[in-house]
């Protein structure tokens, strides 16, 4: 669906260019706007390239288990069904920690093996459980102390103070979180209760 909306969006702009006899400026815009991805490339591979070391780093030393157990009673309430000695916890703990510093890329791997462990405790294989869909609600709104990719972007683009998004992002995501948990925990319950109740 999304590559036939972009399919759509493309061939819509070089239309409305041809009837606005505007191709000239459409040809320059697509160079500059493959130099700008070129550079902008370059400048977040750096970033992704440090942090994803820095992650590999502390999965090896150990650092990722010493968070995996601060985290073990947070993760508890949220995942009850899942042992706390569980492989499942290990990634989900890497995966929040990645979140948590805005790298969205670096936590996916350790997100997709977290499914697949989570899948490993379900009796239905291959279909989504409470512990799953509520993984991925905590993946997809994410608290973030430090937005590292929007703040490589900001400077990137010569922002006079490219972490001054920090604070707001931190209140925005930890909102946006609270409000996610408590709603799959609701739609837990409701499930809970009609699943009693037939």
């Amino acid at each position: 669906m999304i590559n036939k909306i972009w399919c759509l969006s493309l061939l819509l702009g070089v239309l409305l260019c041809c009837l606005q006899d505007k191709m000239e400026i459409m040809s320059k815009e697509l160079l500059n706007g493959t130099k700008e991805a070129v550079d902008l490339f370059i400048v977040m591979s750096g970033a992704v390239a440090m942090w994803s070391g820095f992650m590999k780093v502390a999965e090896e030393s150990g650092l990722v288990d010493k968070l995996s157990g601060c985290m073990k009673g947070v993760l508890k309430v949220l995942f009850p069904s899942v042992p706390s000695n569980h492989p499942a916890m290990k990634y989900i703990s890497i995966n929040i920690a990645a979140n948590m510093l805005g790298l969205g890329w670096a936590a996916t791997p350790s997100g997709i093996l977290a499914v697949k462990h989570l899948d490993t405790l379900s009796r239905q294989k291959g279909k989504a459980t409470n512990d799953m869909c509520m993984f991925l609600v905590i993946n997809m709104s994410s608290v973030q102390l430090i937005s590292i990719n929007i703040i490589s972007c900001r400077m990137k683009y010569a922002s006079a103070d490219a972490a001054e998004i920090v604070l707001p992002g931190i209140i925005a995501t930890a909102v946006s979180t609270v409000v996610s948990v408590a709603a799959c925990k609701w739609c837990e319950r409701r499930s809970d209760e009609t699943y009693i109740a037939s």
